[in-house]
């Protein structure tokens, strides 16, 4: 049983959504709560495996709930709820841990599967607006990158990454580099626990922050080109 904490500061929002999931034979909603300091005291109590948060609330807002959520239960997962798919807002949330996020305008099905897949630590449900929203972000604002945790890697969990940075589930990595899926499955696990990540959409913004992966302009983002020994090449 999935047990999830809705947060919103809009009634009508948050109690729609817990009757909608509620309604679910695997999901069990523990509680709502209408602001993020609420919500902290919430979860404290009911350890939800997953929260569903909105970004902008009074009190506390989701951003910085999130962050400190998940530090102080980084078992439960959080998916954000938001207005617009590019927002600030919900890129600073990614980068706080949150697990993926979700239109206020999404289908019934959507909200359930979402709910099911960030439970499950599965890939998000759209991927390519994932990397629209972190390419712009980051190209906006570029870190240097943590060559100290990339060097962690060996060249082929580097490989995975930048496949699954763009996007690609298990099954297209494996199809790709011509491996099994539980080979697969296996990289993307050392992958996350050498980096310190908590899911895969960590690692895309991981990978997007530290070069691994580059933003285009007017696209989404391309691998740097492989060396013989797996070093990415300097750009040119």
């Amino acid at each position: 049983m999935i047990t999830v904490v809705v947060v919103d500061d809009q009634p009508v929002v948050r109690e729609g959504f817990a009757a909608l999931l509620d309604r679910q034979d695997d999901i069990c909603v523990a509680g709502t709560a209408g602001d993020g300091e609420h919500a902290l005291a919430l979860c404290g109590r009911e350890r939800p495996d997953v929260v569903l948060m909105d970004v902008r609330m009074p009190v506390l807002d989701g951003v910085a709930a999130t962050g400190r959520l998940v530090a102080d239960h980084p078992d439960t997962r959080v998916l954000m709820l938001t207005t617009f798919d590019i927002d600030e807002y919900v890129y600073a949330a990614l980068r706080a841990g949150a697990s993926g996020f979700l239109l206020k305008d999404a289908t019934a099905a959507d909200l359930v599967a979402a709910v099911r897949a960030v439970a499950s630590g599965g890939a998000l449900l759209a991927p390519t607006v994932t990397r629209r929203l972190v390419e712009r972000f980051v190209a906006q604002d570029p870190l240097p990158p943590d060559s100290t945790a990339i060097s962690r890697l060996t060249p082929r969990e580097r490989e995975v990454l930048t496949l699954v940075a763009r996007g690609l589930s298990n099954a297209e990595v494996a199809r790709a580099l011509h491996l099994a899926e539980e080979t697969i499955k296996t990289h993307v696990g050392r992958v996350l626990g050498k980096l310190g990540l908590r899911d895969r959409v960590q690692a895309v913004v991981f990978a997007y922050e530290n070069g691994v992966v580059t933003p285009r302009a007017g696209g989404y983002g391309r691998p740097r080109a492989p060396t013989r020994h797996g070093e990415p090449q300097s750009p040119g």
